[in-house]
């Protein structure tokens, strides 16, 4: 594999971002204008109402976030002209057909005329989100996507980014390989995308026509996404309806040449524009924000599970180099990309207890109040069997006893009851979403990023595309990199 100059590749091409105020797109898009201000065109497709409203949602949920102040500071202060003069804010939405919902004729044939990339970043990833809206953006848009891009007059490249966790609960050493249409975890036949679309309207269809309330048709939809991802083998709506976009792409790519980028957890960002800049409470973010807060108890997970992590620069750098080394494939190969370090530089599951404690010890959280939160060792339970002893001991017990006192006291503790069911229930399907993860025992292969490392390194440019996870010290990463991020833009 040869690889040019990235910077030079990118000057005056044209690119379509979809899912534009997304974490990774952000992260993307300011990369592409630090790098090379002289790319022509960036379209970056989002949900508005309107060209206005995009354009307002664009500033506020991007160019306003602290991500882009190194760009900032290298353009005087002022990011207007650059954004001007480089930047096309398109309203859209991936799930409205292959005209991706943009309703502006005039830029719709600009942008099949000039778009050299597509780059699609849009999806949910809620672990069980409704069947009916995962469906339309992870499976669908993926597909609404690929037809656009084989529109376009010169595409050279459509990068689908999806998720290393199409692997469902596979064990062992994971390739990097396509899915095929059909193909189930768990050799379950009858795997159709048409006929899930149909079984999705069905369903709406019968519920509206029952009258049902929006909360119930909600958690129906809900559950329906879940009951359909186990049956094929998949353990939550998420994953199950990425790898049904990947079959797809598979499937009607034609003579497109498709790049899937699979990255595993996304953290903070390791380096560039700055160390530590996080958004959203990401999966293990959500472990770091409830022991620095002191409301875990216990920490579920065998520590020897070794957590596949990847800092979310070294994923955009993955993304434009994958770019510029399959710009020039007129054969329409696919290719896939596992961005993670479980093989290269792998950290175990019991590491982050460990660093929280720590890190929290040293810096303890300030609470509503101004008293800083005292942490101490948790409770690991390394077992499922462990979690429900516990689980038994300290709430279903009690909880059954303060039903009897319910009764007996005429319902007096009716609010408190039904509120610690509906916590308890809630727990339980949480550490049941989570659970695949908590005890993985897959590795994802990278010899497929290993070569893509190889022809960076050769050209030269490492230093600004670095994605090699080896380079990670994971204790200096977590200790003075992730998690003092996550205290500064995830924590509230």
């Amino acid at each position: 594999m040869e690889l040019g100059s990235i910077v030079e590749f990118l000057e005056n091409r044209s690119i379509l971002v979809t899912g534009a105020t997304g974490f990774l797109a952000k992260i993307f898009i300011e990369k592409i204008l630090r790098e090379q201000p002289k790319v022509k065109k960036l379209y970056l497709l989002l949900r508005a109402a309107d060209s206005n409203s995009a354009i307002m949602r664009f500033n506020t949920e991007a160019i306003a976030k602290d991500l882009f102040r190194v760009l900032k500071e290298k353009n005087g202060g002022n990011l207007s002209t650059l954004v001007t003069e480089k930047v096309r804010v398109v309203a859209g939405d991936i799930t409205c057909d292959d005209d991706l919902g943009v309703k502006d004729s005039l830029l719709f044939d600009e942008m099949l005329e000039q778009l050299d990339v597509v780059v699609n970043l849009a999806a949910n990833t809620n672990f069980d989100e409704r069947y009916d809206v995962s469906l339309g953006i992870n499976t669908v848009g993926a597909k609404n996507v690929l037809n656009f891009s084989k529109k376009c007059d010169k595409l050279k490249v459509l990068i689908h980014v999806s998720t290393a966790y199409v692997s469902g609960e596979k064990e062992g050493l994971i390739l990097e390989s396509p899915l095929k249409m059909g193909e189930t975890l768990n050799g379950t036949s009858g795997l159709d995308v048409d006929s899930e679309k149909k079984l999705v309207n069905d369903t709406l269809k019968k519920l509206k026509a029952d009258n049902c309330s929006d909360e119930f048709i909600k958690s129906t939809m809900k559950d329906l996404g879940i009951q359909r991802a186990r049956k094929f083998g998949w353990p939550n709506t998420y994953v199950f309806t990425k790898a049904m976009g990947e079959m797809l792409l598979g499937q009607l790519k034609d003579k497109i040449a498709v790049v899937i980028i699979r990255p595993s957890i996304v953290t903070s960002t390791y380096k560039q524009p700055f160390p530590g800049w996080a958004e959203g409470v990401r999966t293990i973010d959500s472990i770091a924000v409830g022991y620095g807060k002191g409301r875990l108890t216990c920490f579920l997970g065998d520590p020897k599970t070794v957590l596949d992590a990847v800092p979310a620069d070294m994923v955009v750098n993955a993304m434009i180099a994958a770019i510029v080394a399959h710009a020039n494939d007129d054969q329409g190969n696919i290719t896939v990309y596992h961005v993670g370090s479980s093989v290269s530089n792998p950290f175990e599951l019991g590491w982050l207890q460990d660093y929280g404690h720590r890190y929290f010890s040293k810096h303890p959280w300030i609470n509503k109040e101004g008293r800083p939160v005292i942490v101490g060792k948790i409770k690991i339970l390394n077992s499922m069997d462990a979690f429900h002893t516990y689980l038994a001991i300290h709430y279903l017990l009690p909880l059954k006893g303060l039903q009897l006192v319910n009764m007996a006291c005429c319902r007096y503790f009716q609010g408190i009851y039904v509120d610690l069911c509906r916590k308890i229930k809630y727990v339980m399907r949480l550490v049941e979403l989570y659970r695949p993860y908590l005890f993985f025992k897959g590795y994802y292969d990278d010899m497929n990023l290993e070569k893509l490392r190889r022809a960076v390194r050769e050209s030269g440019v490492e230093r600004d595309f670095y994605f090699d996870p080896k380079i990670i010290d994971w204790d200096d990463y977590f200790m003075n990199t992730h998690i003092p991020g996550a205290v500064k833009y995830v924590f509230k």
